[in-house]
C-alpha cells in the first residue's frame, strides 16, 4: 500500500456506498474494502443487506451498515438517504465513496460533510421518462461530487461534459480468480460436453444491457454444426424468465446456469468466451477470460476496445450475424483460437492489478482527507459546478 494510506487512517473512516448489485460493482467494492482495511484504515460499507450477504464485506475487514438502495428509484430512496445520514453521523468520516449513479444520488442527497467521490461504473442506456430522469440525476451527481471517477475513458468524457469539476480515469481491475478447483474434463462433464464439442461460456448479470438475446439467437444457428457447441451463461438477474423463454422458443443449445461462484472452473473448461453487451466499461468477465487465456468474442462498445486491444475478436453490438460469423470463424480455426488465447494473456499482463487500483484510491482519499469533518451538514447540495 502507498504511504498515502496512513493519512486516511488519521483522518477517520473510509465510507463506501453501493446500491443493489449482484456483479462487478459489488466485487469492486469488496476489493477496495479489503485493500483499505488491510492497510489499517477503518472501512464502513453501506448498502443493501443482500449485497452484504453476497459479497461478505465484513469478512474482509470492513464494518457494514444496511442502506437499502434498489436498482431503480422508488419513494424508499428517502429512507436510504436518512439511513446513510445516520451511518455517517455515527463516526468521523474521512471520505465517502459512492459507486454507481444510484448510490451517488443518495450520497448527494444525504449532504455529507466529508468529501464525496463517485465512481461512474455504467452509462445511462434507458430511454423515455426513465432515461430523462437518469440523465438529470447524472448532472446533479456530477456537479456535486468533489471527484468523479470513470471506469473507462468514455465515462470520463461524459461526466466532464455534465459539469464535473474534477473527472479522472480510474480503471476497475477484476479481482484475481482463484485457481480452478476441477479439471477441464470434469467441468465439461457437468454440462454433457463431449471431448470434441466446443464449450462456449458467458458470465454476467441477466439484464437487457448484456444482450444475451443476441447470443441465444446466434446459438440457435449452431445446432446444425457437427458437433454442435454447448453454450452456458452464468448469472442471475431480472431477465431470467424472458431469456429462458427465448432459449426454449429458439431451441438454442444454451443453458442458463444462474449465479455461479466457480467462474475459474467454467473458464478452465471453455473453448471460447463471449460478451454481447450493448455497453461495458472494463467488464470483469472479459478481464477474467483474457487472464485465463480463453479466446474472447466481444462487442466493440464502451471501454472494451481500449481494454482488449487486438487480443479479442470485436464485433458490432446488436448484430447476431456478426456474433455468429466471429464464433464460427474461431471454432473452425484452432490456430487462431490459440493465438488469441496467448495474446489475451499477454494483454492482461499490462492491466492495473487490484493492488494498483486500491493504491490509487488510497492516494485519492489521502488527498481529500484533510477536508474531512464528521457528520453530515444541513446544507442542501448545489446544482452548479464546484
Amino acid at each position: 500500500m502507498t504511504d498515502a494510506t496512513p493519512n486516511v487512517r488519521r483522518n477517520g473512516t473510509v465510507a463506501l456506498l453501493l446500491a443493489s448489485s449482484t456483479g462487478g460493482v459489488g466485487q469492486h467494492v469488496r476489493s477496495v474494502a479489503r485493500g483499505i482495511a488491510a492497510a489499517g484504515a477503518p472501512v464502513l460499507v453501506c448498502g443493501p443487506a443482500a449485497a452484504e450477504e453476497q459479497f461478505d464485506f465484513t469478512g474482509v475487514g470492513a464494518r457494514f451498515r444496511p442502506v437499502e438502495i434498489p436498482a431503480s428509484p422508488t419513494p424508499a430512496d428517502a429512507r436510504a438517504v436518512a439511513a446513510l445520514r445516520r451511518a455517517l453521523a455515527a463516526e468521523p468520516v474521512a471520505v465517502l465513496h459512492a459507486h454507481g449513479l444510484r448510490a451517488g444520488l443518495v450520497a448527494v442527497l444525504a449532504r455529507p460533510a466529508a468529501p464525496l467521490v463517485v465512481t461512474w461504473h455504467n452509462a445511462v442506456l434507458a430511454r423515455g421518462l426513465r432515461g430523462r430522469l437518469s440523465r438529470l440525476a447524472e448532472r446533479v451527481v456530477a456537479r456535486n461530487a468533489r471527484v468523479v471517477l470513470g471506469a473507462s475513458a468514455d465515462l470520463v468524457e461524459r461526466v466532464a461534459a455534465l459539469g464535473a469539476a474534477d473527472a479522472r480515469l480510474a480503471p476497475v481491475a477484476a479481482p484475481a480468480l482463484p485457481a480452478p478447483r476441477r479439471r477441464r474434463a470434469a467441468v465439461r462433464a457437468e454440462f454433457g460436453v463431449a471431448a470434441d464439442q466446443p464449450l462456449i461460456v458467458s458470465v454476467g448479470r441477466l439484464h437487457p444491457q448484456k444482450r444475451y438475446d443476441v447470443l441465444i439467437d446466434a446459438a440457435a444457428r449452431w445446432r446444425g454444426r457437427t458437433p454442435p457447441p454447448v453454450v452456458v451463461i452464468a448469472g442471475s438477474g431480472p431477465a431470467y424468465l424472458p431469456l429462458a423463454a427465448r432459449v426454449s422458443a429458439a431451441r438454442a443449445p444454451v443453458t442458463l446456469l444462474g449465479h455461479r461462484t466457480d467462474v475459474a472452473d467454467l473458464l478452465a473448461g471453455a473453448d471460447l468466451a463471449v460478451v454481447t453487451s450493448d455497453w461495458e466499461a472494463r467488464q470483469l468477465f472479459a478481464q477474467e477470460a483474457l487472464r485465463a487465456g480463453v479466446p474472447l468474442v466481444a462487442t466493440a462498445v464502451g471501454g472494451l476496445p481500449e481494454l482488449v486491444g487486438d487480443a479479442a475478436a470485436l464485433v458490432p453490438p446488436d448484430d447476431v450475424d456478426a456474433v455468429d460469423a466471429a464464433v464460427r470463424g474461431l471454432l473452425d480455426d484452432a490456430t487462431r483460437r490459440a493465438d488469441l488465447g496467448r495474446a489475451g494473456a499477454a494483454r492482461a499482463g499490462t492491466w492495473p492489478t487490484e493492488a494498483d487500483t486500491v493504491a490509487e484510491l488510497a492516494a485519492l482519499y489521502a488527498e481529500l482527507a484533510p477536508d474531512a469533518a464528521g457528520p453530515a451538514t444541513p446544507d442542501a447540495p448545489s446544482t452548479g459546478r464546484r
